[in-house]
């Protein structure tokens, strides 16, 4: 790590020191791919006739890809089967960006460190066969005790329940757990489950 990422890596142990256990947001937390799906999305939705402004990615970013999917038909006005637009969309995806995915190294740096001495989840609004995939590039098999994906609860981000799965499989108190991510959805997430939080791209 270089000189910046190596403050980040320790701002984010100091703020961690308190909590029992680290829940990590994977795209654009753990993993740099923003771009990537950003690009999936603009490019599932041309086949729709939809020309996507791709900042909606961002905006949503955490919501489940058919949440998103959904969110694109209301505002362009489209009727599409959104369970199909998700299913194309990961599809891109997994052919032409996820094997390049690199890892936010101050970030990756953090689990690692912290296995062993706190609990690890992973908690996110992807699909779990294109996070298993992920988090493969980047090196986290097998480096996390819970993984809550997509479907696994009634809601997604921004609603309190992932993280509360999260710690439930965990066995910690929701209070005893902090967050890493960086979207608007998953930090609201985060405060509606009483738990604390880092936007790791604005440390």
């Amino acid at each position: 790590m270089n000189n910046e990422s190596n403050i980040k890596f320790n701002l984010l142990q100091e703020r961690s020191e308190p909590f029992e256990a680290l829940l990590y947001d994977v795209d654009g937390t753990l993993a740099d791919n923003m771009y990537a799906h950003k690009a999936a999305y603009v490019a599932t939705a041309a086949e729709y006739d939809i020309n996507l402004d791709d900042s909606i990615v961002e905006e949503l970013a955490g919501w489940p890809t058919i949440d998103v999917a959904k969110e694109i038909g209301l505002r362009y006005e489209k009727q599409f089967d959104i369970y199909e637009f998700s299913k194309r969309k990961s599809i891109i995806f997994i052919e032409r960006f996820i094997r390049d995915t690199k890892p936010v190294d101050f970030v990756l740096a953090h689990l690692l460190a912290n296995i062993g001495k706190k609990r690890i989840g992973i908690v996110s609004g992807g699909s779990r066969s294109t996070l298993n995939i992920t988090l493969e590039v980047i090196g986290l098999t097998g480096k996390y005790e819970t993984l809550v994906c997509a479907g696994d609860t009634p809601e997604g981000k921004p609603s309190p329940q992932p993280f509360l799965l999260a710690a439930e499989h965990l066995g910690v108190d929701p209070a005893k757990c902090i967050v890493f991510e960086d979207g608007d959805p998953g930090v609201q997430g985060a405060i509606s489950a009483g738990m604390g939080w880092v936007r790791i791209d604005q440390i």
